[in-house]
């Protein structure tokens, strides 16, 4: 999909604030309010506008331990990545899951727990359990530097313009 200027803005807007009126989206990217929406609708009907979402402040949640865990598997057929797949996407404290590449893992998980106690019984009694877990490497986060949910758009408007 082709995005101009316009496109740009209204995503770099929206997904800096999801809450935002179209009235006021439309006056920040110099629209009038129907073309906007009918932009914004463009945009979520091609998918690049996934979803809209509430980010929640974990530590208020009382969820003060993230860890990042490598999980290696035994075997590296689709079936044992499928079923470790589904199972993970049961648990709630795994915000995230990747297959990465480059490490002695297999998947790179995030988890959010209220603490270590917690993050124990999370660990041997659901992820070690998986079938095909065969290893298990966690750090913890100490202090959080850098956290942005917005993605760089920058690079859109040097491949288009």
């Amino acid at each position: 999909m082709k995005l101009d200027r316009t496109d740009r803005r209204i995503l770099d807007v929206l997904q800096r604030n999801g809450r935002i009126s179209n009235l006021e989206l439309a006056e920040q990217v110099g629209l009038s309010p129907t073309p906007c929406a009918r932009r914004v609708k463009r945009l979520e009907e091609s998918g690049l506008i996934a979803d809209h979402v509430t980010l929640l402040d974990q530590s208020r949640l009382g969820l003060k331990l993230t860890a990042y865990i490598g999980i290696s598997m035994d075997r590296h057929t689709p079936d044992r990545f499928d079923a470790f797949e589904q199972t993970v996407r049961e648990y709630p404290e795994v915000t995230d899951c990747s297959v990465v590449t480059g490490q002695d893992s297999d998947y790179l998980l995030r988890a959010v727990v209220p603490d270590m106690e917690y993050y124990e019984r999370f660990l041997l009694g659901r992820l070690t359990r998986i079938p095909g877990v065969t290893g298990v490497h966690s750090s913890f986060e100490l202090r959080r530097v850098v956290r942005h949910t917005a993605l760089p758009l920058d690079h859109l408007a040097q491949a288009q313009d």
